[in-house]
């Protein structure tokens, strides 16, 4: 695809303005940012000529495609110069995508990630021979991405240093501070000689509880010699005890020039200088000529344009609005340092450049903008912009632009990138008509995980220097003021997973890197990527603190950043399904399944998990479900093999056994201690953490120690260990054991239905004949009663039940949401 073979963007602008995600810009601004075909600030209208020229189609009849889910170790790489030279709110280092794009896919595939960010997945595939397509809803994110990602320009560095050193030649006033060692040293005759501002720490004022009088908070909270801060101190004026929560800021009134009226806001001054001179660095405290600089500085107008949009509301900026009165954009800088980039971003726009290298230039201009704003906050331990929000601290760093471009040259000096076949698009996730279908090969993304993070409100400062803003409508998170709950995340996740299983070639994976400790928003995420059609086939723990992903997991790890590892099931297996409505084909399911599955000790291997995935399909096709707990285990027993408590294919028994003996003594013993299963959250967890440990009869003192250091609180009325005990496995001598039989274990599984459906009937009692909402309920007895409800098509009991529970109930289990969803669609 060469530029001059392409139709101009411009005319193909009304052909992808109606795609979900269509940027908020003028035209003008959104042609003047792209590059294309490579990148485009929207919908990109050129993605399927690049399919066609580095793609190869699929075809079923001659595709031989088989690849086990990734298991291994992956290190983190977080110091690399591409991961640090421009900050995003999330980021999986490149060098572990690597591993993955590496296992899955071959030289000359084309990758797909549909939450981009800052391109760290395009990184990672271009130094593998690897063709990309990067999407993301943000412009902010695809304009860092596409940097990333791009041909390298020739001479950039020293065409970016001939602007900022243009830039510095005339701004360089703006940082002059009278060198105090000079000073000292003066006579009369000698010429003042100025020193260079690296940063100006600014505090804010605070206001005595007790005798209303101003003080500045880093005069009296800071500890000059420790530059530690205190909780206690004294009121300079009446000696009182304080404390900064009891003191109110004061907020002063100022003409804002740029907006041609007065605003409130916090009162900050300058309390701390550490400047150059002659080569060596020194500090002081702001004097008279400093002060009357900054005056100087304020009264005059900044000469070129900056931007002074609105801040959108949102749950991000509510507190710089409310605490702070920073309403607009250009608040979020002193004026010292707005000037300074408004003059900068001027001279890149005014040179003689190219889109590409102008862009190139404006990545500098970018990577710098957080820590030039006032969202820098000053702590002796935790220097920099509080991450994923627009916090503004009681105190915080004026840094020299010059000082920050000076530092990310030396990084930018350093990245090395194996440029490749790329393309990025700017588009929700909700609509990928521009987009073939079954023309990816693999696809790896790291999401938004509910509220965690704001995206459009954190990049909204980016953007307004690009000119072109994020389209939030689809924006898939959970957010107050977009009136978006779990609900609405969850459905935007599968309308998305939904767009990426058409574009996935059959029987290719989807990696999904997922960050939250919420239990509710796991659960979604694994809801959206099922209801898209979707098996989920193995699921790993990302160790920050180890560097790396380690190949155990439960679906209650939601403490850990997860890596889920799903695939598009073969167009035949789909096929025979729909033609026969899934009837009598559980067992070709269960075989498709193991066959996905590494034949290493894996949960997933587990008749729990088996169960909970057939379930899930067969419902969320609609498909009549057959089976109950102990007729799967009989169908599990008369078709594949079981060992250690997992199941096999019958080649694939033998593989593990020699898997099995290559491990160390180590090894072993995590498997023994059931060390698969990271938290017990829920009693399917509590059963299969049980099972795993009991590879030899155990007393119930040695369990119940163990067991103790994974349970977690949990909303799961799971009953306790010595019933669990008791109900599920055999006493004998004193100790427990799994069963060892075909009879024990239907036996078993005969009387634990018994009792769940004891529990189910009770639970329908209260539903029916109370009128408050239920709590403490034990899932597995829902489940159940659920499965039989929907096996006997009475799906008002379901909704009966389901009108009682707590939302976060209902939110807890993606089993429990499935059947919920289908009975009110039946009897609506």
């Amino acid at each position: 695809m060469n530029k001059e073979d392409i139709k101009p963007l411009e005319e193909l602008l009304d052909e992808v303005r109606d795609i979900d995600g269509f940027p908020i810009a003028d035209d003008e601004d959104i042609l003047k940012l792209s590059d294309p075909p490579y990148y485009t600030a929207c919908p990109n209208p050129y993605i399927n000529d690049f399919i066609k020229k580095h793609g190869t189609p699929y075809d079923p009849e001659t595709d031989d495609y088989e690849i086990k889910p990734f298991v291994g170790d992956v290190s983190e790489g977080k110091t690399d110069p591409v991961y640090m030279a421009h900050t995003y709110h999330t980021k999986v280092p490149h060098k572990a995508i690597e591993k993955f794009i590496e296992h899955y896919t071959e030289k000359n595939d084309i990758i797909f990630d549909g939450f981009c960010g800052s391109g760290m997945t395009g990184v990672a595939a271009q130094n593998l021979n690897r063709n990309i397509i990067l999407s993301d809803l943000a412009p902010a994110a695809t304009f860092i991405s596409y940097n990333f990602n791009k041909k390298s320009t020739n001479n950039i560095q020293k065409i970016a240093n001939q602007i900022i050193e243009k830039t510095y030649d005339e701004c360089k006033w703006l940082y002059e501070t009278t060198s105090k060692e000079k000073s000292n040293q003066m006579s009369l005759n000698d010429e003042l000689e100025s020193g260079e501002i690296q940063y100006v720490i600014w505090s804010d004022i605070y206001r005595c509880p007790y005798c209303e009088q101003e003080y500045v908070f880093w005069d009296e909270a800071v500890n000059s010699e420790t530059k530690t801060v205190k909780k206690k101190f004294e009121c300079p004026h009446c000696n009182a005890e304080i404390k900064k929560r009891n003191s109110e800021p004061v907020i002063e009134t100022k003409l804002d020039s740029a907006l041609g009226k007065e605003v409130q806001q916090t009162k900050q001054i300058p309390v701390y200088i550490d400047y150059k001179y002659k080569g060596n660095r020194y500090n002081k405290k702001p004097d008279e000529d400093d002060l009357d600089l900054i005056e100087k500085i304020n009264s005059r107008e900044i000469p070129e344009w900056f931007p002074a949009n609105e801040m959108p509301d949102g749950d991000n900026t509510i507190q710089p609005k409310k605490s702070n009165g920073f309403t607009h954009v250009h608040h979020f800088f002193t004026k010292r340092n707005l000037w300074v980039l408004s003059e900068l971003f001027n001279n890149i726009e005014q040179s003689n450049l190219n889109t590409s290298q102008k862009n190139s230039v404006k990545l500098y201009f970018t990577s710098i903008i957080q820590r030039a704003s006032k969202l820098f906050r000053w702590n002796k331990n935790q220097a920099g912009p509080l991450t994923g929000t627009l916090y503004v601290a009681s105190m915080y760093f004026e840094t020299s632009i010059f000082s920050l471009l000076r530092n990310k040259s030396h990084i930018f000096n350093s990245i090395d990138i194996n440029n490749y076949n790329n393309l990025l698009t700017t588009q929700s996730i909700t609509d990928f008509n521009n987009i073939e279908s079954n023309s990816i090969d693999y696809i790896f993304t790291d999401p938004p995980f509910g509220d965690n993070l704001m995206y459009s409100e954190l990049n909204y400062i980016w953007e307004s220097w690009l000119k072109v803003f994020t389209n939030n409508e689809t924006e898939a998170i959970v957010n107050k003021t977009q009136n978006k709950e779990l609900e609405e995340y969850t459905y935007l996740m599968t309308e998305g997973f939904k767009e990426m299983y058409k574009i996935l070639k059959p029987n290719r994976w989807m990696t999904v890197v997922f960050h939250n400790s919420k239990a509710k928003v796991w659960n979604a995420i694994q809801e959206s990527i099922t209801r898209a059609g979707f098996i989920i086939a193995q699921v790993s723990t990302l160790d920050k603190k180890q560097g790396s992903f380690k190949q155990v997991t439960t679906a209650g790890s939601v403490k850990n950043d997860l890596v889920i590892n799903a695939y598009k099931p073969k167009k035949e297996f789909e096929d025979k399904f729909l033609k026969n409505a899934g009837e009598g084909l559980e067992a070709d399911f269960v075989k498709e399944q193991l066959k996905h599955l590494p034949v290493e000790a894996n949960i997933e291997r587990t008749e729990q998990m088996l169960y909970s995935k057939m379930l899930a399909h067969y419902v969320e096709n609609g498909f009549k479900i057959k089976y109950d707990a102990n007729n799967f285990y009989k169908l599990l027993h008369d078709n594949f093999v079981e060992l250690d408590g997992y199941w096999f294919l019958d080649d694939q028994a033998e593989e593990y056994s020699e898997w099995k003996s290559s491990l160390k003594l180590n090894e072993i013993e995590d498997i023994k201690k059931g060390n698969q299963v990271l938290f017990v959250v829920d009693e399917k967890s509590a059963l299969t953490w049980i099972n795993n440990f009991l590879d030899e009869p155990k007393d119930y003192g040695e369990i119940y120690t163990s067991y103790e250091q994974i349970a977690t609180q949990t909303d799961d009325k799971i009953p306790e260990l010595r019933e669990l005990l008791d109900q599920n496995f055999i006493l004998e001598d004193g100790k427990y054991r799994r069963p060892k039989t075909r009879k024990e274990r239907e036996s078993i599984e005969k009387s634990r239905t018994k009792n769940l459906e004891r529990a189910w009937k009770k639970l329908l009692d209260r539903a029916k004949n109370g009128s408050r909402k239920i709590k403490n309920i034990r899932k597995e007895a829902l489940i159940h009663g659920f499965t039989k409800c929907y096996q006997q098509e009475n799906y008002e009991d379901i909704v009966t039940v389901a009108d009682r529970l707590y939302k976060s109930t209902l939110e807890s289990s993606g089993d429990i949401l499935d059947f919920v969803d289908i009975a009110r669609m039946k009897t609506e």
